[in-house]
């Protein structure tokens, strides 16, 4: 040995850490833009409703208009997603077009169950923006 004695490691200097800190919400927060961005891009304006297995259409804008993202420090991730829809007991909707499931109608005096096939819009949108990851990260921590 040539008699050095090392104190700290590089890697653990609060200098690389916060550079890394700060590259990983950057990314992360670009990532969840363009997950969000396919995802509503993903979602027409029409009357009439989409078949099984395409992206839901928006009757109403309201599940465009509440697809949000949120870096995530504590767990260095990002939530990508609909808001949970309260009015009109229109909560469950964006799951259920999601994965499927079953959803309660409020029709004035008549509250009907319906069975939703599922929508994906979510998933697909994660899929095509995941490739992009490699290319965010390079050159990421300065």
């Amino acid at each position: 040995m040539s008699g050095i004695k090392i104190t700290r490691l590089f890697f653990d200097s609060p200098t690389v850490l916060g550079a890394v800190d700060k590259a990983t919400r950057k990314v992360f927060s670009r990532f969840g833009a363009f997950v969000r961005r396919s995802a509503r891009g993903s979602i027409r304006k029409r009357k009439a409703s989409s078949a099984p297995g395409q992206p839901p259409s928006s009757h109403t804008g309201l599940l465009k208009r509440f697809i949000f993202f949120s870096y995530e420090p504590s767990r260095k991730s990002v939530v990508i997603g609909p808001m949970r829809l309260t009015e009109n007991n229109r909560g469950d909707a964006p799951s259920a077009l999601e994965y499927g499931g079953t959803v309660m109608l409020d029709r004035g005096k008549d509250n009907t169950k319906v069975t939703v096939r599922p929508r994906p819009y979510m998933g697909p949108a994660f899929e095509k923006e995941k490739a992009t990851l490699p290319a965010l990260w390079r050159d990421s921590v300065k």
